[in-house]
């Protein structure tokens, strides 16, 4: 699995989401708590920027109609979004965030 820094953590805000690209591909980079995710940053139902959303309990909102996506899994949680969004695997080393693209199989 070959990860890329994406950004150093400090620059995601607290319980907020920094738009980044990995390889050409568009990804959220999310901070939840404690926790950082990456998600595709294109919402699965009207393609805007999730990273404009807001986050709360472990979802990132599309801010133009309000769909929810669970961090972890990438599946809406309310309509109108019906299909998930992709999500990544991440692990900060040293204070940066890195990001990978490949799937797990």
């Amino acid at each position: 699995m070959s990860f890329v820094k994406v950004c150093p953590l400090a620059e995601i805000p607290a319980d907020g989401a920094l738009a980044v690209e990995v390889d050409d591909t568009p990804v959220a980079v999310v901070r939840s708590g404690e926790e950082v995710f990456a998600v595709s940053d294109i919402c699965s139902h009207a393609e805007v920027s999730l990273s404009e959303g807001e986050i709360y309990n472990g979802t990132i909102e599309c801010w133009l109609h309000g769909s929810c996506f669970d961090l972890r899994s990438g599946k809406p949680t309310n309509p109108p979004a019906t299909q998930p969004v992709a999500t990544y695997k991440v692990k900060v080393e040293d204070g940066d965030v890195y990001v990978s693209l490949d799937s797990e199989d």
